[in-house]
């Protein structure tokens, strides 16, 4: 049977394991799920991460913006993601401000400028080399 068709889960989350930020995000929303998979947490920067069992999303689209995967397949992206799996925990409450219009458009801004500036503010390659890395790693190439 497929990932969907058996999920519990409501929603899956797509993070960076190797972004320190990021890992603190997902340990702090691993402790509100307190082992119930309400989220499914899946490590894109895994080497056994497989785009194909999750909505399609392969590695460098995935590090570009966060994403989730609804059990029925649909894929959501960017602040989206975070008020879906904050609500799914109990603390939608925390994100509710986004949904409104005016503010909502300006904290999917400020996440646009975030997304984009990750990788410098955490001390990491930018996304080019990082995808040539990966793609090297699978590939066992010789640097």
């Amino acid at each position: 049977m497929s990932d969907v068709t058996t999920a519990n889960w409501h929603i899956k989350l797509l993070y960076d394991g190797e972004c320190p930020l990021c890992l603190r995000e997902v340990n702090f929303l691993q402790k509100r799920d307190a082992g119930r998979g309400i989220v499914k947490f899946v490590d894109i920067a895994d080497e056994n991460y497989r785009p194909e069992e999750n909505g399609g999303v392969d590695f460098e689209t995935a590090m570009e913006r966060i994403h989730g995967v609804l059990p029925d397949g649909t894929v959501v992206q960017n602040l989206e993601v975070f008020r879906r799996v904050y609500e799914a925990l109990g603390i939608g409450w925390i994100y509710a401000f986004t949904k409104w219009p005016i503010i909502g458009a300006i904290a999917n801004w400020i996440y646009k400028i975030w997304a984009d500036k990750r990788l410098a503010l955490t001390g990491r390659p930018n996304l080019k080399t990082i995808v040539e890395q990966k793609r090297c790693s699978q590939e066992m190439c010789r640097y």
